[in-house]
């Protein structure tokens, strides 16, 4: 096909656009974005003030663990207010230069999405603030004795932030955020609403109990919910009929090694060198990532997270430490040391 078949053939180009919205899974309107109630009604309630006042939306910061939809919210309010979007992330943003760009380019009410704020330079950061308070930069001409900086006005925009550490910035940035949503972890009930609405979008079958039977291993976060979706999509189209019903289901996490409470085999591996190496703990971090030839960042930021929420182990002042929950999950007899022993005969059953 050539480019003036796409150009001139309007409905090829309208079919392929249709195509492409449908197969996206991210919701495009406040309306269709499950779960995080709270924080969609007062996003509702200021999109409808700006709406009434006809002036910018002010500038937000999104902060949560990762997955939770802080993306999403960045790309649905301009949507909401058909107004543009830029996006850009902070490691990207080495130098104020680089963030000029989005600056003058800004038309009024638009927005910039800076993903990943807290890893702005600093210098960076002391660049937005009279951007963000004042609508204008300063842009330094010359140097030595002859140096002078000229101001250039803005256009009113939106700066939209998002980060998993909040605490990472600075008090002034925080203060210019008008702003600031904490997003928590989805409920099942919610997380089986994403995935059968997803699974729609992918035109995959799916039985309610299926979808159920996803949100609970997915560590009530949609995108792992998402990812779960695809791989039992795959899953069933290969070794069954593509309809997921729950045996379906169980079948495809069972294959990835994904058990019924939502670890996966890495998790095991931490909570199998903590108890069998160490004992149960405590121990360092270091330790455990050295004896399981892993990066600690690694350990510290994708592994215990889950594991510390769902009190498979502590942290203590001397390090981690399993929890009879740990013990229990894996089937293994807990020492006196530690807590009253279970029955290892009957070990809970990790893939059903």
């Amino acid at each position: 096909m050539t480019r003036e078949t796409i150009v001139k053939g309007g409905s090829v180009e309208a079919a392929e656009e249709t195509r492409r919205e449908e197969a996206a899974l991210r919701p495009r309107w406040l309306r269709e974005v499950i779960g995080q109630k709270p924080v969609v009604e007062r996003l509702q309630i200021a999109i409808n003030a700006c709406r009434k006042l006809q002036e910018p939306l002010g500038h937000m910061l999104f902060d949560g663990p990762p997955g939770l939809g802080k993306t999403t919210f960045a790309t649905v309010l301009p949507n909401e207010l058909g107004a543009p979007l830029q996006i850009t992330s902070g490691p990207a943003l080495t130098k104020p230069a680089d963030l000029l760009p989005y600056l003058t380019n800004a038309k009024e009410g638009s927005f910039i999405f800076i993903d990943e704020i807290h890893r702005t330079p600093r210098i960076v950061e002391e660049f937005l603030y009279s951007a963000m308070e004042d609508f204008r930069v300063g842009i330094p001409i010359g140097e030595g004795l002859n140096a002078r900086t000229v101001w250039m006005k803005l256009n009113r925009f939106t700066l939209i932030g998002a980060t998993t550490r909040s605490g990472m910035l600075t008090g002034p940035m925080r203060d210019r955020f008008k702003h600031h949503e904490h997003l928590e972890f989805y409920q099942p009930d919610e997380l089986a609403q994403i995935v059968t609405i997803n699974a729609g979008k992918l035109r995959t079958s799916i039985r309610p109990e299926a979808a159920l039977e996803l949100a609970q291993r997915s560590r009530g976060t949609p995108r792992i919910a998402i990812a779960r979706l695809w791989w039992a999509r795959h899953f069933a189209a290969s070794e069954s009929d593509g309809a997921l019903t729950l045996d379906v289901t169980r079948a495809a996490l069972a294959k990835a090694e994904v058990d019924a409470a939502g670890l996966d085999k890495q998790d095991r591996r931490y909570l199998e060198t903590l108890i069998g190496v160490f004992g149960g703990g405590p121990t360092g971090v270091e330790a455990l990532a050295a004896t399981m030839s892993i990066a600690t960042d690694t350990l510290t930021d994708e592994v215990e997270p889950f594991l510390l929420r769902e009190q498979f182990i502590v942290r203590t002042p001397r390090g981690r430490q399993a929890t009879p929950r740990a013990y229990q999950h894996l089937g293994r007899a807990l020492s006196a040391a530690n807590a009253a022993p279970v029955d290892s005969t009957q070990p809970r059953q990790l893939f059903e």
